[in-house]
Parts: structure tokens; C-alpha cells; sequence
């Protein structure tokens, strides 16, 4: 058993952050590439971005869909280790977010690509402490950035959304340094694909997935 899993905010919910883009007029066909990105680099090379954008389940399909991608493990960042489980986080009293560790490529995807991704199909950069039906600062908005490479390529990026206006509402993602990472339990990882039938994912999260697939079919990987 999926351990009594939904909690309060694992609620069945009918708002994806794909369905609010569309709300706002957006699709990720227009929506606009970073002026700034990571330097390129020629061979293959791993990097890693830490990513926050509400229930980790559906943000780690998306990016494990992508090339150059080759491992993308749900867990939390924000808080502390001995806080770091699911049962503790879902309080909200931790500091931790739902968040997941992209392990990539620099060579075939850059960290500018996967900030697109992030912001035009991962989840709603726009709603404070909460996406689609889940609410809590565990479910906020955040980039964890590991370097001031990935620092100065997110603030960078978010000034230029919102100086574009390509969201109606300001984008209150946080940009934060990485303290740690901690991997969330066995039962949550690659969770979509173990479970594509669970109410949850098909209302909230198989949107993104059919997002992802029409908007940026020459950046996904085979499965």
C-alpha cells in the first residue's frame, strides 16, 4: 500500500499548472528562450540542477523525458537532514520543498533549457506556496543553485519574464543557495510511472507530460 499516502495536500485536485498557463494565454511554443545561459562545453560532461515546483512527482517526469538527462531523484531541499521525510515535510514546518535533482549533460542540454522547461511546463511560477491543489511552503516555487553560474543564468531569467510580462502575475520563485539535498523515499521515485492511473497524476500531472511532448518533441529523449 502506497502508505495511506495522500495526506492533506495530496488531495484530488482538478488544477494543473499546465491548465493555469493556459489560463494566462501562454503555451511553451512562445514562450521565450533565456538571453543568458551556462557557457557551453564541448564533451560529455554531469552536472546537476535542483529544481522546486510543487508535488515532486510530476516535475521529475518531466525532466527525466528530456535528453541529456540521466537521472532525476524526488526528494527535499530547504531544510535540514534529520527533517528530511515525507511524513515530517508535509507539516510545512520544516523549511524543506518538494524538489528534485537533475542529473544532466551539459553537452546536450543546457541549464537554461531546463529553466524553460521548469517555467513553461514543469509547474506555475506564479502562485506563492502552492501549486494546483496542494498548498504549504512545501510546495513553493525554488531554484537551488549549486554554483553563481546557475545563480546569475536564473535571476537573469526571471528578470527577463518578467520584464517581458510573459506571465500576468510577478514570478515568485525563490533563487536560493543549495545547503543539501536529500532524497525523498523508495515509494516516490519515478512515481508517474509506476502509478500512471492514481486520480492525482492523471489530473495534475499527465497534463505536463502531454505539454512537454507537443511543445518540445526534438528535446525528448527516447523511452
Amino acid at each position: 500500500m502506497l502508505k495511506t499516502m495522500i495526506s492533506a495536500c495530496r488531495r484530488l485536485g482538478f488544477v494543473s499548472s499546465i491548465l493555469a498557463l493556459a489560463a494566462l494565454g501562454l503555451s511553451a511554443a512562445n514562450f521565450p528562450a533565456p538571453n543568458m545561459d551556462a557557457a557551453p562545453v564541448a564533451g560529455k560532461q554531469t552536472a546537476t540542477a535542483v529544481l522546486a515546483g510543487g508535488c515532486f512527482w510530476g516535475v521529475e517526469a518531466v525532466f527525466e523525458r528530456l535528453k541529456g538527462v540521466s537521472n532525476v531523484v524526488s526528494g527535499f531541499a530547504g531544510g535540514s537532514k534529520t527533517t528530511a521525510h515525507y511524513e515530517i515535510v508535509s507539516t510545512g514546518m520544516t523549511g524543506h520543498a518538494e524538489s528534485v535533482e537533475i542529473t544532466y549533460d551539459p553537452s546536450q542540454i543546457s541549464y537554461g533549457k531546463l529553466l524553460q522547461v521548469f517555467f513553461s511546463v514543469a509547474h506555475d511560477p506564479t502562485t506563492l506556496n502552492r501549486q494546483g491543489p496542494d498548498r504549504g511552503t512545501q510546495y513553493r516555487s525554488a531554484i537551488f543553485y549549486a554554483n553563481d553560474e546557475q545563480k546569475r543564468v536564473a535571476e537573469a531569467y526571471i528578470r527577463q519574464l518578467n520584464d517581458a510580462k510573459v506571465f500576468s502575475h510577478p514570478i515568485v520563485t525563490q533563487v536560493v543557495p543549495l545547503s543539501g539535498f536529500y532524497a525523498a523515499e523508495a515509494y516516490h521515485q519515478h512515481f508517474i510511472d509506476h502509478n500512471p492511473d492514481y486520480p492525482y497524476v492523471v489530473y495534475n500531472d499527465l497534463p505536463k507530460l502531454k505539454a512537454l511532448e507537443k511543445q518540445f518533441p526534438d528535446w525528448l529523449a527516447r523511452r
